[in-house]
């Protein structure tokens, strides 16, 4: 979404400068150019997952800061529920993936993430690696995810786990979205 696209941009770049970093500096520590990390804070570029986690990783953030509500939720629930209508959202135009906290804090032991991949999408060409444990259910859909040098194919229904810090990618050949719901821990988003 176009939006998105200036939100995550502007969101970048108002901590960029709070943190006193130049979009120099950003550029070289992530192995970007300048010209595309300037696209990126005025919207111009879209920013994939792995992109954003780098840029995160860069200025010190969890990249779930990059997430947003669309509403406030109400006082007294917002330590313990999210509501379908005000999950925070994360959604990487032109990515194919769309991600939502079902966490209603960022902090705490774990996170739960809805993830939906769009058919043909894919988290990066380079599989990812994360601290700690992280496991995962494919709600709807078919995915294929690869672990180090294995490839599994899961259909709806399916359960995964990963240890420690197991290379892995997720990998949409599907006709249909998939849709996978996500625990991590230690949080990392």
């Amino acid at each position: 979404m176009i939006e998105d696209k200036h939100r995550i941009g502007q969101q970048i770049r108002d901590l960029r400068k709070a943190k006193g970093i130049s979009l120099s500096t950003l550029a070289t520590t992530i192995g970007r150019s300048v010209g595309y990390m300037s696209q990126v804070e005025r919207g111009v570029s879209e920013v994939k997952l792995s992109m954003l986690q780098s840029i995160s990783d860069a200025l010190g953030v969890s990249i779930s800061w990059f997430f947003h509500a669309s509403q406030e939720a109400d006082s007294k629930e917002a330590d313990y529920i999210v509501r379908h209508n005000l999950r925070r959202s994360l959604d990487l135009s032109g990515s194919g993936i769309t991600e939502q906290l079902l966490s209603p804090r960022l902090s705490g032991q774990l996170q739960l993430i809805l993830t939906t991949i769009a058919p043909g999408a894919t988290t990066g060409p380079d599989a990812r690696r994360r601290d700690g444990e992280e496991a995962g259910y494919l709600q709807s859909g078919s995915l294929e995810l690869q672990i180090g040098e294995n490839t599994f194919q899961l259909e709806a229904g399916d359960s995964f786990s990963l240890v420690g810090d197991e290379p892995h990618r997720c990998h949409n050949s599907s006709e249909e979205d998939a849709v996978i719901v996500w625990v991590i821990t230690p949080p990392s988003y």
